[in-house]
């Protein structure tokens, strides 16, 4: 985590996104090697709290999906 970033589960996923799109343009648009790796550090840590959103959207989704179709295909 940077430190210069906030709580970032306050933050919606749009907002996150729209912030990775906007630090990513802003890093690419630098040739200041110091400056990239400072945003690149702030970026690695919005990715980080993406992942970690989506990872626990999908366990959710496994602890609640449909498991009737398991049961369809019967490999003997």
């Amino acid at each position: 985590m940077h430190p210069l970033v906030d709580n970032l589960s306050a933050l919606k996923d749009a907002d996150i996104e729209n912030k990775i799109q906007d630090l990513t343009r802003k890093y690419f648009m630098s040739n200041n090697f110091d400056l990239q790796q400072q945003i690149g550090m702030v970026l690695n840590s919005y990715k980080e709290e993406m992942a970690n959103r989506q990872r626990i959207a999908y366990e959710k989704m496994m602890q609640t999906r449909n498991k009737d179709l398991d049961k369809l295909i019967n490999v003997n």
